[in-house]
């Protein structure tokens, strides 16, 4: 059984900054791609930022240059730095996880959520 464990969220100031956290634990060989997404109320889910196994990224258009997708995998914990906070960045933060078991096969995980709210 694998869970994802979420941290870091709350509420600030625009402007501010937050440092989301997302663990993994459990039974798997390692992680593979990992990522952020996000849900605004009334708003579809959508990508925030991705890092691959060997440590590309991508950003979505309205982060670039303000937030910072990471990862340490002895730790199996993706991280995402959020510079420059915007009212608009105000939603439920999900973390994702390609994982890939001892036997070879592949599983996607997904972390709880952890609101993330910026005040204007």
């Amino acid at each position: 059984q694998v869970q994802l464990v979420e941290s870091g969220g709350g509420l600030v100031q625009a402007g501010g900054s937050l440092r989301l956290s997302c663990a993994a634990s459990g039974s798997f060989f390692r992680a593979n791609a990992m990522a952020w997404y996000r849900q605004a109320p009334g708003k579809q889910r959508e990508p925030v930022a991705s890092i691959t196994s060997g440590g590309s990224t991508n950003y979505g258009e309205s982060v670039k240059g303000r937030f910072s997708i990471s990862r340490d995998n002895a730790k199996n914990t993706v991280y995402l730095q959020m510079n420059s906070l915007k009212p608009e960045d105000t939603a439920v933060y999900y973390c994702y996880l390609d994982l890939i078991g001892y036997t070879g096969g592949r599983r996607d995980y997904w972390g709880q959520g952890i609101q993330v709210t910026v005040s204007s």
